[in-house]
């Protein structure tokens, strides 16, 4: 019970030292947290094709193939709808710093086209492609999002 409250300073300070290192690298205009859209979809981008190359070795090497080439076209059609939105955040700051007005509903148009693409192509093609496991690679992409995320905060906090 003595041990406490020892604890309890210690774990504050170190909780204001970490924010203070990570405010001092803001202030140098490296933000550990505040990454572009680019750079995020960069590392998305090679994490993607990280597991496509295992989708492809699992589709090569097992019996569980339309599962497998479900998984990748998902994740090639998930990658797709990530790349959509961050090109429209890219044009919508471009548009907010020119103080011009913007449209965002195209985006989520063509997002939802693909997603019914991928859909359709599973579903006329089942014994080549599962639909389930498309459904799931249309996610790979937002997932690996909130995981890049997760990291960066636990990382520098």
């Amino acid at each position: 019970m003595g041990d406490g409250p020892f604890r309890l300073t210690q774990f504050i300070v170190l909780h204001f030292s970490l924010k203070a290192k990570a405010e001092a690298k803001y202030e140098s205009g490296e933000s550990p947290i505040m990454h572009t859209m680019r750079q995020i979809f960069n590392r998305q981008k090679k994490a993607v094709f990280f597991l496509l190359a295992l989708f492809v070795i699992g589709w090569a090497f097992t019996d569980f193939k339309p599962v497998f080439a479900g998984l990748i076209l998902g994740s090639f059609f998930g990658l797709y709808n990530f790349w959509i939105i961050v090109r429209r955040m890219d044009r919508f700051d471009e548009k907010i710093s020119q103080g011009k007005e913007t449209k965002s509903i195209g985006g989520t148009a063509l997002r939802f086209g693909s997603g019914v693409a991928a859909a359709a192509i599973a579903l006329t093609m089942p014994e080549e492609f599962n639909l389930i496991a498309t459904v799931i690679g249309l996610m790979i992409p937002y997932i690996l999002l909130l995981a890049d995320r997760i990291v960066v905060h636990v990382k520098h906090f």
